[in-house]
């Protein structure tokens, strides 16, 4: 081999070596650069799951359950569900019926009042019959008065019911009644009669229904006025 042959030899190799030097470093540059995209892409994923349970959280998805497991646990002890308020017991706001003072039995024979005080002249009268509540008369500052199928009652401010069956007169018009006193019945809308209840002196009191009747004690006098324009005294 002469010495031509041998430098060619000589650049071959060396040719190769850094070839294969090349191809190492090119290999180590990808495997870095591939550990690095893996790196970012595990960054970014994880970033992603955060903003995704933080915008769960934020738009009420925590509130589901209890974050309190103590309370959790007092919620179950107690029987009631988290997350729900309590409200007050029926028997702390209905409590016990209150009795009524007396009952009395009424002109027809048949029904009855049960009169109930509810304060300083304040009253009411439930008008029963076989079990069932038919009316209610209730005193508030007012005499109160029930023209029931042609039987008259009253319920005075000091609780006393009176009662009667007929005498009505049907209004508008003037008409005398019971203890000297005269009554003059004006129509003023529907359902709606005035009464002027006039003694010797002038007009002495007014009655006047709103869709409900109304009654009046003039001094032992009871004068009853119905939505419909009927008025019957009894003394």
């Amino acid at each position: 081999m002469n010495s031509s042959t041998t430098v060619r030899t000589a650049r071959r190799r060396t040719l190769r070596i850094a070839a294969a030097a090349l191809t190492a470093a090119a290999g180590l540059t990808l495997a870095a650069c591939s550990g690095a995209d893996a790196a970012d892409a595990k960054s970014v994923g994880h970033t992603k799951t955060s903003s995704a349970a933080a915008e769960s959280t934020a738009s009420g998805w925590s509130g589901v359950q209890s974050s309190d497991p103590k309370a959790g646990a007092a919620d179950k002890q107690s029987g009631k569900q988290p997350g729900k308020q309590s409200g007050s017991s029926p028997a702390a706001n209905g409590g016990k019926a209150a009795s009524p003072v007396r009952t009395q039995r009424l002109a027809d024979g048949i029904s009855k009042a049960e009169i109930y005080k509810l304060g300083d002249q304040h009253y009411r009268a439930k008008i029963v019959a076989r079990g069932s509540v038919l009316a209610t008369l209730e005193t508030k500052g007012h005499d109160d008065g029930l023209d029931a199928n042609d039987m008259f009652v009253t319920l005075t401010l000091d609780g006393q019911v009176h009662s009667w069956m007929g005498g009505g007169h049907q209004g508008p018009g003037t008409f005398k009644l019971a203890g000297g006193w005269t009554a003059k019945v004006t129509k003023v809308g529907e359902l709606r009669y005035r009464a002027q209840i006039i003694g010797h002196d002038g007009v002495a009191a007014t009655l006047e229904t709103n869709q409900h009747d109304v009654g009046l004690d003039a001094n032992g006098i009871y004068i009853v006025l119905s939505s419909g324009g009927v008025i019957s005294a009894h003394e």
